[in-house]
């Protein structure tokens, strides 16, 4: 790895944020912070970032973001933060923030795509052309790779907003402030706290909630499945990539939306196509050094 570029990278969570750099996939420096305001949290990561140019220059820089975002080169408004949840956020100019202070390359995405990028060079997903990362945390993620590239259209994919069949007598309203019910609403860290009454990190694996939370995750791997048609499917996340029993669930779930319809995605294949990253809790900031990687390409 001595002869590896220096590269740089930012993942900005809804909760927390870090930066970091790399020679190849060997992290040199680290450092996170809260996700607060954007003026607080940007200037504190440009300020590693700077620290660190000075020790160790960084030849490209890879931020990964929080969405929704505008990822298209071509827009005015790219690099911009679009309307969100996040308080404080909307409108946020996040790659104007690094590019007026580090003249290298760059490459902006959600986080979500940018960790689908690094789980298939280096993780899970390695060595399929077609695969998604699914974080489920504060929000619900969905980050697609087709033939190597992070898939874009008008916009990123924003399937954690879809809406899904629930149990009839569920009556939760849901926690999103824009749609109410949908994925997210229902099945984010926040959702599945507003639903219990408290915190959901310590409660038990037999817990009610984790029933009904594995059967809304397993109607959008149905809907992945269908739609995309991808050779693997990464869950991360702090509420989806810890949990072993929710991944047994959710893939009961799945193969039950499919009906076996699907060749090669009943119950035992779904025990490989669906899984924990392969780059276990690194995936966030190695996608972001993976989107570094993408512009010396």
């Amino acid at each position: 790895m001595s002869d590896a570029p220096l590269i740089a990278g930012v993942e900005l969570g809804g909760t927390k944020c870090i930066a970091v750099v790399a020679r190849g996939t060997e992290i040199l420096r680290e450092r996170r912070l809260p996700t607060t305001d954007p003026a607080t949290t940007l200037a504190g990561l440009s300020e590693a970032l700077a620290e660190w140019q000075a020790e160790m220059p960084f030849t490209a820089l890879g931020i990964g973001t929080f969405g929704p975002a505008r990822v298209s080169p071509e827009a005015a408004d790219c690099g911009q933060i679009l309307p969100t949840p996040k308080p404080g956020w909307t409108g946020a100019r996040v790659l104007d923030h690094f590019a007026d202070r580090f003249a290298v390359p760059m490459a902006f995405d959600t986080d979500v795509g940018a960790a689908a990028l690094a789980e298939g060079r280096w993780g899970r997903a390695r060595g399929c052309s077609t695969h998604a990362y699914v974080t489920v945390g504060t929000g619900i993620g969905i980050g697609i790779v087709a033939n190597g590239q992070v898939l874009h259209g008008a916009l990123h994919p924003e399937a954690g907003h879809l809406r899904v069949r629930r149990r009839r007598d569920d009556a939760f309203a849901g926690v999103c402030p824009f749609h109410g019910d949908c994925l997210e609403g229902l099945a984010s860290g926040p959702a599945i706290a507003a639903r219990i009454g408290g915190d959901a990190t310590h409660i038990a694996d037999d817990h009610p909630v984790w029933s009904d939370v594995g059967a809304e995750l397993g109607e959008l791997m149905a809907t992945l499945i269908l739609t995309v048609s991808p050779e693997c499917i990464v869950i991360g996340g702090g509420v989806g990539g810890g949990r072993p029993a929710l991944l047994d669930r959710i893939r009961d779930a799945t193969a039950g939306a499919l009906a076996g319809y699907v060749p090669g995605a009943d119950r035992a294949a779904l025990e490989t196509l669906i899984g924990p990253p392969g780059l276990e809790a690194r995936a966030g900031p190695m996608g972001a050094l993976a989107l570094a990687l993408s512009t010396l390409d």
